[in-house]
């Protein structure tokens, strides 16, 4: 919370570190009464897809470390991404990210999400850090 923007209800990461390699390591534990579980879908509930590309973006901001601080990662592009394996109430999402490259304030990623250690959403993430969005 001292560095990303997020606050509740989406905030979606609940660890981040960084580690030597410069590769981001975040969880995300699903309790079940996330909002966005509500309706995806009644009886059956999944983490929608787009709510684990948040997740993954989050994690990802937190590998610029301080140059995020006053600035608002606004993701500009998602690439790539590929579904494996649904996530439901009571799994850990373990994600794993790092910057492939960087041009000024944009940022070029690759992350992965998986739930005991089975893939379950892969894909590239691009990002611009903005002043005052």
């Amino acid at each position: 919370m001292l560095l990303l923007p997020h606050r509740e209800p989406m905030l979606l990461v609940d660890e981040i570190e960084v580690d030597e390699e410069g590769t981001a390591h975040g969880k995300y534990r699903v309790r079940g009464d996330e909002f966005f579980l509500r309706g995806h879908f009644p009886g059956n509930p999944v983490v929608p897809g787009v709510i684990l590309c948040e997740i993954m973006a989050q994690t990802c901001g937190l590998l610029v470390g301080d140059a995020i601080k006053g600035r608002t990662p606004m993701y500009t592009g998602l690439d790539k991404v590929r579904f494996r394996a649904s996530v439901r109430p009571g799994d850990t999402v373990e994600i794993t990210a790092r910057i492939e490259r960087q041009m000024a304030n944009f940022y070029f990623t690759k992350a992965e999400a998986r739930v005991g250690g089975v893939l379950c959403v892969q894909g590239s993430l691009s990002f611009a850090l903005v002043e005052g969005a």
